[in-house]
Formats: structure tokens, C-alpha cells, sequence
């Protein structure tokens, strides 16, 4: 079960709940693959809403690391995701803004 206080989010695939969540590992690796330069720019580049479906399975993949449950790329990119590419969207979405919550303060 995901604990929010620690930025986790359970996404099923493949009828499988797997846990996701972005470690300082998983971000570093995330932010390179994406070439974003900062953490602030990754996180501007989903705000805004000017991110790909590449971008979104990227974020899953480092999350599925962070989170325990390592998934190749082109094994999550075929997988059957829980709500869709907007499920998929949704959970990154949730991921990467449970990593700067601080517990006890708001979004």
C-alpha cells in the first residue's frame, strides 16, 4: 500500500498494484533522460503541460525504480495501465508532485 507522506502512489498494471515512487536516484535518472537541466525545469515542464507521452512512461519508469518495481520501457510501454494513457498521465502527475510535498503542508 502507497504511504502519501513519503510521495508514494500505487498504479495497477497489468492487473498488478505496483508502487511508485520518485527517490533522489530516480529523479537524477529522470531529470538526464529528459534532458531538463533542473529539477525545477522537469517539474515546470509537467505543470505546464507541455509533456509527451514519452515523458509520461519515462517518469512511470523511474518511479517503478524509486518504488522497488523495475519495469523495462518497452514492457511498460505495452502494458495494460489502470485508467488509460489518462491514468498513466494522472499518476505521474501524482508522483512527481508527492516528491516536493512536504508531509503536514499542501499542494
Amino acid at each position: 500500500m502507497a504511504n502519501p507522506w513519503s510521495g508514494e502512489v500505487t498504479l495497477t498494471i497489468d492487473g498488478k498494484p505496483r508502487l511508485l515512487r520518485l527517490t533522489l536516484g530516480a529523479l537524477a535518472a529522470l531529470e538526464a533522460r529528459l534532458q531538463t537541466g533542473s529539477l525545477v525545469a522537469l517539474v515546470e515542464r509537467f505543470e505546464s503541460g507541455g509533456f509527451s507521452a514519452a515523458d509520461v512512461l519515462a517518469l512511470l519508469e523511474a518511479a517503478l525504480v524509486g518504488g522497488g518495481n523495475p519495469m523495462e520501457a518497452e514492457q511498460l510501454a505495452q502494458a495494460e495501465i489502470d485508467g488509460g494513457p489518462i491514468g498513466a498521465a494522472r499518476a505521474a502527475a501524482a508522483v512527481l508532485a508527492g516528491a516536493f510535498i512536504v508531509p503536514g503542508e499542501t499542494a
